[in-house]
């Protein structure tokens, strides 16, 4: 699998990351382990996961996805060959002040049965504390050899631009990526998607002018609603443009042979910003399909085309 660069940093990560959040509760063991084997045999390393995943699921408490990954990790002995993602900050009842952030990493490595985590992310934008007592939490844990990199999740762009200027004025890290809800369709204006944020035109013009900070797509396939037959497109993304956006979908997979969710994930990965995709699968011909759009080229009419439908 080919690599990206994360931002502004010297890492370079899988162009797809593979997203954990249902491993261990919607998603068994096994099957879990299916996916993520799977995964590494394809070249790729680079796993999303979150402290809080998954307790609204029936039986979930929160935590089960990262126990997997700890357990699966110490079974494998491939710990080093990964770049290993979690959260903090959404799980119930909890904030993102210092020590709530220290007590989240602690708990977070026991889980995952490591010593670092290479990135941690702000899973919301908790601004009932203040961005210097965040920020500096987490410069404490990256100096103390926790955490290489830190990002944030859920943020608008200018809180995500006054972040990185009190992390400057500080001196401690600045969030190197931030983690959004984005896909090919546009929400329907004025919808509401509680505590997760669309990355909307400001956070795209953002990215598109500071390409140092990386932008990593979660749910870029909308639960399967690009291709599932049955499966309706949620109401939340019924706007003005979905129908044309959708016929430019169909198009570019006529001229390809490819399927609607690898057109949407190459489309992601070609336009500009360009984006990381945060995967999910529930077996392993959902993996390989998803990967397939790493092999998907699109032209630059292609690429017009679907930015331009709608506009």
């Amino acid at each position: 699998m080919r690599t990206v660069p994360l931002g502004e940093t010297a890492v370079e990560v899988s162009a797809v990351c593979l997203g954990c959040m249902f491993f261990g509760t919607r998603v068994d063991a096994k099957v879990s382990t299916l996916v993520l084997d799977r995964y590494l045999e394809g070249g790729g390393f680079f796993l999303d996961t979150a402290n809080n995943y998954a307790f609204w699921v029936e039986g979930g408490r929160g935590g089960e996805s990262e126990q997997l990954l700890g357990r699966w990790m110490f079974r494998r002995g491939n710990r080093e060959l990964l770049f290993l993602a979690t959260k903090v900050g959404a799980a119930p009842g909890e904030d993102l002040s210092r020590a709530a952030i220290h007590a989240g990493i602690d708990a977070s490595l026991r889980r995952l049965q490591t010593d670092w985590i290479d990135l941690y992310y702000a899973h919301v934008d908790d601004r009932s504390v203040p961005l210097e007592e965040t920020l500096g939490a987490f410069g404490e844990l990256v100096a103390a050899g926790k955490v290489r990199q830190i990002g944030c999740s859920n943020y608008a762009a200018w809180r995500l631009e006054r972040a990185r200027r009190i992390s400057d004025a500080a001196g401690v890290p600045r969030y190197c990526c931030v983690q959004q809800r984005h896909t090919y369709l546009r929400p329907r204006p004025g919808a509401s998607f509680g505590v997760q944020l669309v990355a909307d035109d400001g956070l795209l013009d953002f990215c598109r002018a500071n390409p140092e900070v990386a932008l990593i797509a979660y749910s870029p396939l909308l639960s399967g609603a690009y291709t599932v037959p049955g499966r309706a497109i949620p109401e939340r993304y019924l706007g003005p443009d979905t129908d044309l956006r959708l016929e430019a979908v169909r198009r570019v997979c006529r001229e390809t042979g490819a399927s609607a969710n690898q057109v949407v994930l190459a489309w992601l990965m070609g336009t500009t910003p360009s984006a990381i995709p945060v995967i999910s699968a529930s077996n392993e011909a959902q993996l390989d399909e998803n990967l397939g759009s790493l092999a998907v080229e699109l032209s630059a009419e292609q690429l017009a085309t679907l930015d331009n439908a709608g506009a």
